[in-house]
């Protein structure tokens, strides 16, 4: 492996795997180190006498000898969201039993992801081995509704579970080994469906684990590295192209390399491409990512309070989502569809040989750019991205970019926007974020604004004013679009980070995955 500026390389470590089991027994004897048991505020409704009234509370606090209800007083725990409390108490098959809110009432993937994650948390701190779950209330969800709740569970636990500790020097490992989900169901089809929740979680995982490296490990270079390991890992379906500075000029990629030109580390422009393993091909998807692995501003540096360049190792998180789907595909195989996973990746820097303000640039589809802000540098990427992604004869493009800080002005920390002329395509993605329990949000395309990007020199200029920054930088990315491809800009600058814990989400990748097996046969 190349040095790295501070010769930092990041430890190779391994997930745990954990195995997951669809179980229908009696809870009271399931034998293992914790019962976790996921209440609403209404089930910790009590009688007069301070006694459950949910039937399976009811029950293990009878064997409990009403130390559960005794200690939920106590403590006052009510089932609200986050709340949670774990005791060892005798007269149960499990060493430990805890209560997990999950507020007023649960139905979302969202609630019972975060379910998982409660529970991998407990387990690692009770350094638990084997751990069942099992809802309080379940007795009115459907077969369908039963498997989604077991596979949003599988999902959280397995992302509560797996840290991204590769870059310190001592770290705390789970003890996970086993979870069986209890009184969802069991048979084929709910166990296809865990398995399904742990290999996008996985894919997810390593999605957070490319934005969490930072800029001086994760160059365009090792970025094209990991994606072609994808390629090569799932060799019978996927397939890589790496295209060169080279390459790139051949193509007439003027906007992307005036991007590039300022670095040492030389741009990657990767290319991968997923086609099923037998049967034909009914449609055709590109997913585009942008793929900044850092962004100074370039002369228009990120300067003051706020502008946080400290961050801008996340400028690369469209491109975690691109191939952490494309991961996830290559394990699931969808028939019938043909996917390309598009990332024009490189820096932008500052030096001699940079691009200016007022430089005019010249995208791949011949529309020239007046550069009027170096630091709206992604949708300069973007731009030769999608016109590539064009003339792979593609019928739909995704593409997802951590654009414009409007976008974070607009939905804030957890929501992205999503712009598209198509009502079709959105209403595909919207309801496969429905089903991967990630928030987005619809935003206009007000074509009125586009009067602010016109130049006096050129086609038109890389940014507008302050008002409507977010709609303006949709509206240039649909410049370089072509008219018969349905395409859906998604601005995920907001979620792409978990403000509290300070770590990358995996946004974008569950949804993707979702969006492509909506479209397979």
């Amino acid at each position: 492996m190349a040095q790295t500026l501070g010769l930092t390389q990041p430890a190779n470590i391994e997930h745990p795997k954990v195995s997951f089991a669809a179980k229908e027994i009696d809870v009271a004897e399931w034998k293992g180190d914790l019962l976790a048991v996921g209440v609403t505020e209404k089930d910790m409704i009590k009688d007069e006498n301070s006694k459950f009234q949910n039937s399976l509370l009811k029950k293990l606090d009878g064997l409990l000898g009403g130390l559960l209800a005794e200690a939920s007083l106590e403590e006052d725990f009510t089932g609200k969201t986050g709340q949670s409390m774990v005791h060892r108490l005798p007269g149960l098959g499990s060493k430990r039993v805890g209560l997990f809110g999950l507020g007023q009432s649960a139905s979302s993937p969202a609630a019972f992801r975060g379910l998982g994650e409660a529970v991998a948390s407990a387990a690692k701190t009770a350094q638990a081995s084997s751990v069942a779950v099992v809802l309080a209330s379940s007795e009115g969800l459907s077969t369908e509704s039963k498997c989604s709740t077991a596979s949003a569970i599988t999902s959280g636990t397995v992302l509560g579970t797996c840290e991204d500790n590769r870059y310190k020097s001592e770290s705390k490992k789970s003890q996970l080994k086993s979870v069986d989900i209890i009184g969802l169901g069991t048979g084929p089809e709910i166990e296809k469906k865990l398995k399904y929740a742990e290999v996008v979680s996985y894919a997810i995982l390593f999605g957070r684990e490319l934005v969490n490296s930072p800029a001086n490990v994760l160059t365009p270079a090792a970025l094209a590295a990991e994606a072609s390991k994808i390629a090569s890992t799932y060799s019978n379906v996927l397939s890589a192209n790496i295209l060169t500075e080279e390459q790139c000029r051949e193509l007439k990629m003027g906007s992307y390399l005036g991007v590039a030109a300022a670095s040492a580390n030389p741009p990657h422009f990767i290319h991968l491409c997923y086609k099923p393993p037998s049967g034909p091909v009914k449609t055709k998807l590109a997913l585009v990512g942008k793929g900044l692995t850092f962004d100074s501003g370039g002369y228009n540096i990120k300067t003051g309070p706020g502008c946080s360049i400290e961050t801008m190792k996340v400028d690369m998180g469209g491109s975690a989502a691109v191939f952490g789907a494309a991961k996830a595909l290559g394990q699931i195989k969808p028939p019938g569809v043909e996917v390309h996973f598009i990332v024009a990746s490189c820096e932008n820097m500052i030096s001699g040989t940079g691009m200016r303000p007022g430089d005019i640039v010249t995208a791949s589809n011949g529309k020239t750019i007046e550069v009027n802000n170096t630091d709206a540098e992604g949708r300069l990427t973007l731009a030769d991205a999608l016109v590539y992604a064009c003339n792979q004869g593609v019928e739909k493009i995704v593409d997802l970019a951590t654009l414009t800080g409007a976008c974070v002005v607009a939905l804030g920390p957890s929501i992205a926007g999503v712009f598209t002329p198509s009502d079709n395509l959105a209403k595909e993605v919207l309801e496969a974020s429905e089903l991967s329990g990630e928030k987005f949000w619809r935003m206009p395309l007000e074509e009125s604004y586009w009067e602010s990007m016109k130049s006096g020199v050129a086609d038109m200029v890389n940014t507008g004013g302050r008002q409507g920054g977010a709609i303006n930088a949709a509206l240039f990315l649909k410049q370089f679009v072509d008219e018969k491809v349905q395409w859906l800009h998604i601005d995920m600058a907001g979620p792409v980070l978990n403000d509290k814990k300070h770590v990358a989400t995996g946004f974008g990748i569950s949804t993707l995955v979702e969006w492509v097996l909506k479209n397979s046969s």
